[in-house]
């Protein structure tokens, strides 16, 4: 959902593409993880490690763009939250 007046960045990726993108990555991590099950190997467990880094960096950018679908653009809304402050302070 695109509001009138903000920009659209092409190279902004899509939920779906992100959660997609979680989910692929996850059913890796699933994968490593029976493989270090059956036999400990330090360079899997290092593989996991940055899945794990990767993964909770998709969920964060996850969690960004709803609420920049939700709410509209950080800008934006810090904008409308001064300009209510200052009519506030005038009233």
């Amino acid at each position: 959902m695109i509001r009138t007046g903000q920009a659209f960045d092409p190279s902004m990726r899509t939920l779906s593409e992100i959660h997609q993108e979680i989910e692929r990555l996850s059913e890796d991590r699933a994968e490593l993880w029976h493989r270090l099950s059956v036999e400990y190997d330090p360079q899997v467990r290092e593989e996991i490690r940055a899945l794990d880094t990767e993964l909770d960096r998709l969920w964060d950018e996850h969690r960004a763009l709803r609420a920049r679908v939700r709410f509209g653009d950080r800008d934006s809304i810090v904008a409308r939250a001064r300009v209510e402050e200052r009519l506030e302070r005038a009233a």
